[in-house]
């Protein structure tokens, strides 16, 4: 219920935001960080090219400090604001939720979250509490504890606490390699398989729609005219 209950709008920013994880080209991610990256390239270029599509798009920074048990932290992902609405983009989802010796239970519904989360910040709360719970009797069933920063107020902190919108920057260091890039490299090729198999699943159930098709070709215009500059 939650996974599907993003608005138009809301599902249409998703439709995009899969079509141009899958435009993206590993050689691509090179120009924004010089020497060793720490994994965040994807979600650079992915807001490059959101910008360049006339969306609000940008990195947000959150930071958070530590009480009780609960570690302090901070975490980087995407916001777009779309007609005074603030949605966000977590590209790799199901990460956040990912816990040491599963049951099988705690896997299907692990992999029936969404790869890519676009929506509000209200939706994407929602999740939360579900999987916490989830998470704490799949790890009862080994004898061991929910760690701190599996914990919903751990998790509440990454996207509730105050963010900071940061400026884009695009270092083009053509010194760059792959090597250097293994990181965000490797990340690219687990999202891109793992939504390339959500979306399979998704097609077995429901038929495209003209609209679907249109929408389709008009990204495919806007990706080549993308990739030219």
């Amino acid at each position: 219920m939650y996974k599907q209950g993003g608005d138009e709008k809301q599902n249409e920013l998703l439709s995009m935001v899969h079509s141009l994880l899958f435009s993206i080209h590993e050689s691509e991610l090179l120009a924004f960080k010089r020497g060793q990256c720490s994994g965040g390239c994807i979600r650079h270029l992915l807001v490059k090219l959101l910008r360049l599509l006339g969306y609000d798009a940008a990195i947000c920074v959150s930071k958070w400090q530590g009480f009780d048990k609960i570690p302090g932290g901070d975490h980087e992902y995407i916001d777009v604001m779309i007609n005074n609405s603030r949605l966000i983009i977590e590209i790799d989802f199901r990460s956040h939720f990912e816990i040491a010796r599963a049951v099988d239970s705690y896997g299907t519904l692990l992999n029936s979250l969404p790869v890519v989360y676009v929506g509000t910040l209200s939706r994407l709360k929602q999740f939360l509490p579900v999987m916490v719970d989830a998470a704490k009797w799949s790890l009862q069933q080994n004898a061991m504890p929910l760690p701190p920063w599996r914990s919903l107020p751990y998790l509440e902190a990454k996207w509730h606490s105050k963010y900071e919108r940061i400026d884009l920057h695009t270092e083009q260091d053509f010194n760059s390699s792959a090597s250097d890039h293994a990181l965000c490299i490797g990340h690219l090729k687990r999202l891109n398989s793992s939504l390339q198999s959500e979306l399979d699943t998704e097609r077995l159930h429901v038929m495209p729609t003209k609209t679907d098709m249109k929408r389709r070709a008009k990204f495919e215009r806007w990706r080549r005219s993308l990739l030219s500059l």
